[in-house]
């Protein structure tokens, strides 16, 4: 029987000691990195500590609104005789294709490792178990999530159809702009020619360009001549 969304939100909470209390571990990295620069060092750390342990009950804050009613549960239905065909490693590489759907930019790999607050990205890791467990290789998996989710669900877009544009349109906007350039160079060094012939012979003359020498013109002149 599978988990409804309710059962994960309440089986996923902040880690807990023995007796209790929150574990150091519910502490968020971000409260941390605001400790280190608003308290100066261990003694934000240890204001920081205080507040989270104070606020047993408190969800902690997130730079971004969590959404954690954003997981939707992505389930299939076991291949016959399936045998997983995916290492850790493999799963851990896959994890980070699948981006968390609380709100915040991170894929769930690095949201449930170092995001303690994030009750979305354990649900969406272990979704990711089963698809595993059950035969599914890495591209049926994300397959899987962009069937529940769209393609929100992926950290970059897939290379077909018009997504292309976003992977291509960055080299030729390099390639535009130094063919560009070439051209400029060029047609001042043809300038710079035409008033080097138009000077008086034996006249040293001025350069024709402001800011730019006589001899800095003739030294481009002999680099664009090579290069051609």
């Amino acid at each position: 029987m599978s988990s409804s969304p309710a059962d994960v939100s309440r089986s996923v909470g902040a880690p807990r000691t023995a007796d209790g209390a929150v574990s150091p571990r519910a502490i968020p990295r971000r409260a941390l990195l605001r400790g280190l620069g608003i308290g100066g060092g261990a003694l934000g750390l240890v204001t920081v500590a205080r507040r989270a342990l104070g606020a047993q009950e408190t969800p902690a804050a997130n730079f971004a609104p969590m959404e954690q009613g954003a997981y939707r549960p992505t389930l299939r239905d076991p291949k016959p005789d399936a045998t997983p065909r995916l290492t850790d490693a493999d799963r851990d590489a896959l994890e980070h294709r699948i981006k968390c759907q609380c709100g915040c930019i991170l894929d769930i790999y690095t949201c449930r490792t170092t995001d303690f607050t994030c009750q979305v990205s354990p649900a969406m890791h272990r979704d990711v178990m089963r698809l595993v467990a059950g035969g599914y290789e890495a591209e049926e998996i994300l397959e899987a999530f962009v069937a529940t989710y769209g393609e929100v669900a992926l950290t970059a877009p897939k290379k077909e159809g018009f997504n292309w544009a976003g992977y291509l349109a960055p080299g030729i906007a390099m390639a535009t702009g130094a063919v560009a350039l070439t051209i400029l160079l060029r047609k001042w060094a043809r300038e710079a020619r035409t008033a080097a012939a138009a000077r008086p012979a034996g006249g040293l003359g001025a350069a024709t360009l402001p800011g730019v020498s006589a001899e800095e013109l003739s030294r481009l002149d002999r680099a664009l001549r090579e290069e051609g």
